[in-house]
């Protein structure tokens, strides 16, 4: 590349979750790591929505579908992270998915677990 090349990057967000996974039995250093206090052996679930804005609907979803706690929400980068009791953390993330598929024409992925 010689002095004057310019690269110009363009970030064109489609209406899609990329990433939709449920940790099932996280090692305690993950909830230090990730800056949340564990209180239980609770799941973690994870989403990264674009446009990064629905990030917040998506929460809204997950929190009002199961017994489950915002661990992070970023509207700026669209990463979700929720946590609960496996069962809590999977309702909830399923209803995102759907919801936001059906209501709003999201493309999803399916819900991965570890």
């Amino acid at each position: 590349m010689e002095i004057n090349d310019r690269i110009i990057q363009e970030y064109v967000p489609g209406k899609q979750i990329t990433v939709a996974h449920v940790i099932a039995k996280p090692d305690s250093e993950l909830y230090q790591k990730m800056g949340i206090i564990q209180t239980a052996n609770e799941a973690v679930g994870i989403l990264t929505i674009t446009p990064s804005e629905a990030s917040i609907i998506a929460v809204d979803i997950a929190i009002k579908s199961a017994e489950i706690e915002i661990g992070f929400v970023d509207r700026f980068s669209g990463a979700v992270v929720i946590i609960g009791d496996v069962l809590s953390v999977r309702i909830a993330l399923d209803n995102v998915l759907e919801t936001m598929k059906s209501l709003l024409g999201f493309t999803v992925v399916p819900l991965s677990t570890t």
